[in-house]
């Protein structure tokens, strides 16, 4: 589109670049990477590569600069402190930019920079008016600077540049002199000035249409900026948007978030942290209390942290790298690269008509002249006449080159996008609504996605006993049937073994955050009447590995009061059985776990999951005395506590969804960590899994040859127990074995790869991780599977919808070409002259693209020869031509409206259906024959026009029509 977009925060490598390239592998309708996208990719590469070494560079330089300088030259503005702080801005940049450990150690390491800006590592700052307003002109606000919006009048411009339009306003300006130096004013202004106002209705429409596209994509473009990231303030965990950031903040992260602004690192356990969007490098960085510097812009890889929040905008190392660059709006989709290349075609075919044209309409002028004996004897009526020749061969190619044709595309495009972000599908690549409109194959994700990602849980065996604990009363009861210490074991388990949290937030309720997995046991912990701080402040936390997708466990070492280590873990059920050699029995005693409690434990997981539950396992090893933070936490030798079981119901109107799908074509797959039999149920649940179809867990399904999965892939319906190699390799065969257009759902950092591998990857706006949005085509805002199918159907019709343009504007092209040449070639004169051309071309072009680009899929094919001769219509005296010619261009356009109408349907009959309710192209049919009366009954002199009787409008009318049971009697026809 060409129009100036916002710089963004927190955008990858890619994304710096001159926009998304085209996509280098093809697909339906789409083109495989040709020399255009290999340029974009080259330039990609470049912009990044500069990138990377401005980012070096800077850090050498202020390394430098803080090698030759004192840190103890450094003196407090006094701005600073009578704002209240003890350091600013620039000092604070250049610690973290430069990672200047020393800087940092003179000013008393993190602890003392977060005093110096007078907020607190547990509390956070305090969020009165005053104090925010004071934090903000010191220190700035975390937005960075837009480039500012084109007007109107930069779009007026740019349609002005056409090269046709150009040749013909030279026209006009000749026509104008000529005719006034022949005829006088006004009437020798006739021609000239009909030929300056069509260029004008031309170029303001084009103009409108770009403008709206911009301020529409604009709109788009902050909706992918709507991120919000949990800190801590006035002693309370809670979320605010990045853009409320600032110094002095305590932000929590955890893996898949990006970093939001420049920060010193406060607590956690094994952060790494991916830096190759701002430095290029592909290792990640550990950031721990030694190495404490965190960047704006980087990804969380592993592990979660607290920051301290030190610099905002512009002043973040991202920011100011960001200030040099400029950002592209979306490259050309591949359909209008292949469209702009049909374009090119036609204007070609379309100039040679236009030259021949021109030369048989001038050769009838000299052969007049020859015969007249005035060859060598030439008058202003002559010049004008070839102007007038001249004219009209320029507004041929004009007619002829269908720049509607991208121009469609785009309105499609954007109108599709639209209507999807009204029904929860943020599209981040306006390439992705034609890759979608392909999909032949849906990789699904299970938890959120075709369920609510509401979790409770609803069973549960402890101590060998199942129980119902869906509520209050039942976990209480759970409590009364199973020893003390098995409860204090659970709960310890519980509180300390998790990402989440419980606090109380600001009007004094209790609020627990975290991912649903995490709320769901953290609510049954406090059902249980355990105490979350308290169970907190009773063990010191020494060690934690977060959940992984690869490992389907979590991990932490407690170091309890009496210097013992205890570690736990919770996870996949089987796996974490699996590392269990004992079991807690039903008198609260350690025993081993033999073969019957082994069957037991087997039976319940299957039990729970033959129900739909997604179960986990938690178990616990002691250490003894003498584990040290460096070691990796066991593998081995756990004892099991329990298993609980966690409801997800699917969500409602899931299982039509995929039946719509399977009807239309499209394959879903459930692709899940779960357990196989969970999978299986819900599969059967939603309609996914049926008679003929296959489930297999991740493990079977990577050990298979490629001659085992050529055969089994097409059966799979259901594959449980992945880790993100087997999506990825899932998507990677479906691709490139069964030439599938594969659409793939995900949220977590894990699901990146196979995100990327897809034709279209969708990420889920509620649960997605920032990196699995970003490595995305489309978002699912409210993480429904009924939402990936609207965004199919809307994909589809911007397919359908360029059919019915491509076939629409062909026709007209073809009897406008034929009608204006054969008349041409026949006659010596043509019947429609530069000024109706015009007005036809923005039928065919502008208000063409506006009235079908915006229907629901439909099509069809409509030919219609012009209807020449006076004899038919009795025409007779010195206006005969005139009329005549009228008479064809008001039949020509009126059989555009009604081929317009016959477009709306591809194969059915009526046509009619629902077209009062498109407002859109109700509004283009009557403004377009509105404009047409005015032009034949009051605009005859610029347009070279006579006004009609009734009867010839009948006529024209009806010509028109004529073209619709034509278009009838064609889809009639069987095809194949």
């Amino acid at each position: 589109m060409g129009c100036a977009v916002p710089v963004q925060p927190f955008q990858s490598s890619a994304q710096l670049c001159l926009g998304r390239a085209a996509p280098d592998r093809e697909i339906s309708l789409a083109v495989p990477c040709d020399a255009q996208a290999l340029e974009i990719d080259s330039i990609s590469c470049v912009l990044q590569e500069k990138l990377r070494v401005a980012v070096l560079v800077s850090k050498a330089a202020l390394q430098f600069i803080h090698g030759v300088s004192l840190p103890s030259e450094y003196k407090v503005p006094d701005e600073v402190k009578a704002a209240g702080f003890e350091i600013c801005a620039d000092e604070l940049g250049s610690i973290v930019e430069g990672h200047d450990v020393k800087r940092l150690t003179i000013n008393g390491g993190v602890e003392g920079l977060a005093t110096k800006l007078s907020t607190s590592t547990t509390n956070g700052i305090t969020t009165t008016e005053e104090e925010l307003k004071r934090r903000q002109d010191i220190y700035g606000i975390n937005k960075f600077a837009e480039s500012q919006a084109r007007s109107f009048w930069v779009f007026v411009w740019e349609a002005l540049q056409d090269t046709t339009l150009i040749i013909l306003a030279l026209c006009a300006f000749v026509s104008l002199i000529v005719g006034i130096a022949m005829e006088g004013w006004p009437k020798g202004a006739h021609d000239g000035l009909g030929i300056v106002a069509s260029i004008l209705l031309v170029v303001f429409v084009t103009a409108t249409s770009d403008y709206r596209q911009s301020l529409q994509f604009k709109d788009l473009d902050k909706e992918k900026k709507k991120i919000s990231i949990q800190v801590t303030r006035n002693g309370y965990r809670q979320k605010i948007s990045i853009y409320d950031l600032l110094p002095g903040d305590i932000v929590h992260l955890a893996i898949g978030d990006q970093v939001p602004a420049d920060g010193m690192f406060l607590s956690g356990f094994s952060v790494l942290i991916d830096e190759s969007s701002l430095t290029g490098e592909s290792e990640p960085v550990t950031v721990n209390a030694a190495y404490p510097f965190l960047l704006s812009g980087t990804k969380v890889q592993d592990g979660s942290c607290k920051m301290l929040v030190t610099t905002v905008g512009m002043r973040t190392q991202w920011g100011k790298l960001m200030a040099t660059l400029s950002e592209g709006g979306d490259d050309e989709t591949p359909l209008q690269v292949k469209l702009n290349g049909v374009a090119t075609l036609i204007g070609k075919i379309g100039l040679f008509f236009a030259v021949v044209t021109f030369a048989v309409l001038a050769q009838s002028l000299f052969s007049r002249k020859l015969q007249e004996g005035s060859i060598w004897s030439w008058s202003g009526d002559d010049a004008l006449k070839m102007l007038e020749y001249f004219a009209i061969a320029v507004t041929i190619v004009v007619v002829a080159v269908p720049e509607g044709l991208p121009l469609a595309v785009t309105l499609s495009l954007a109108f599709a996008m639209k209507k999807m972000m009204n029904d929860k599908a943020l599209v981040r690549h306006l390439a992705a609504c034609e890759t979608m409109g392909s999909a032949t194959s849906i990789c699904s994700d299970k938890t959120g996605t075709l369920t609510t990602n509401h979790m409770t849980v609803v069973k549960a065996c402890i101590c060998g006993k199942i129980k119902e604990v869906s509520n209050c009363k039942d976990a209480l009861g759970l409590c009364s049937d199973i020893p003390d210490i098995a409860v204090k074991m659970l709960l310890q388990s519980i509180f300390n073994n998790t990402g989440g949290e419980v606090v109380i937030n600001e009007n004094g309720k209790r609020e627990i955050l975290g991912t649903p997995t995490e709320a769901a046991l953290l609510e049954f912990g406090l059902s249980l009447g355990g105490d979350f701080q308290a169970e907190r402040q009773e063990s010191k936390l020494v060690k934690v590995e977060p959940f992984n997708s690869e490992k389907k466990r979590m991990g932490v070492v407690l170091e309890l009061n009496g210097g013992e280590f205890r570690a736990h873990c919770k996870g996949a059920s089987e796996i974490i059985l699996a590392a269990c050699d004992k079991v807690v029995d039903g008198a609260g005693q350690v025993v081993s776990l033999d073969e019957e409690a082994l069957t037991h434990l087997k039976g319940t997981i299957e039990s729970f999951a033959n129900e739909a539950l997604r179960t986990l396992c938690l178990a616990y090893v002691e250490m003894g005395t003498d584990f040290l933070a460096t070691n990796p936490i066991p593998i081995r030798g756990y004892t099991c506590i329990g298993i609980v079981g966690i409801k997800d119901p699917v969500r409602p109107g899931v299982k039509e969804s995929v039946s719509i799908c399977r009807s239309a074509g499209v394959t879903v797959r459930m692709v899940t960590g779960d357990n196989i039999n969970t999978a299986k149920a819900i599969a059967r649940e939603c309609g996914i899994l049926t008679d003929g179809g296959i489930a297999i867990e991740g493990p079977v399904f990577r050990e298979k040859s490629l001659e085992e999965l050529n055969e089994l892939i097409p059966k799979i319906q259901v594959m449980a127990r992945s880790s993100p190699l087997d999506k990825h390799t899932l998507v990677k065969h479906l691709r490139t074995m069964f030439n599938e257009v594969v659409a793939v759902t995900g949220d977590g950092t894990n699901d990146a790869p196979a995100l990327h591998e897809a034709d279209i990857g969708l990420a889920m706006g509620i649960a997605g991780t920032e990196v699995a949005k970003e490595s995305a085509d489309v978002i699912i805002l409210d993480d429904n599977f009924s939402t990936i199918v609207t965004v199919a159907k809307w994909g589809r019709s911007v397919y359908i919808n360029i059919q019915k343009f491509v076939q629409f504007q062909l026709t007209v092209n073809v009897v406008a070409l034929i009608v204006n040449f054969s008349s041409a070639c026949l006659t010596g004169s043509a019947p429609l002259t530069a000024v109706q051309l015009l007005w036809v071309n923005m039928i065919m072009d502008t208000l063409g693209a506006l009235a079908l680009a915006t229907e629901p899929p439909q099509d069809e094919l409509m030919k219609r020869s012009p209807t020449q001769g006076k004899g038919i219509f009795m025409l007779d005296g010195p206006d005969s031509d005139l009329i005549l010619n009228t008479l064809i261009f008001n039949s020509f356009v009126f059989c555009q409206v009604f081929n317009e109408v016959s477009s709306r349907e591809m194969e059915k009959i009526n046509v009619f259906k629902g077209m009062l309710t498109n407002y859109v192209f109700v509004g283009v049919l009557t403004s377009t024959v509105l404009f047409q009366i005015i032009i034949i009954e009051f605009l005859g002199d610029f347009a070279n026009t006579a006004p009609l009787t009734l009867t010839q409008w009948f006529a024209s009318v009806v010509l028109g029509f004529l073209g619709m049971p034509i278009a009838a009697a064609i889809k009639m026809i069987p095809v194949g």
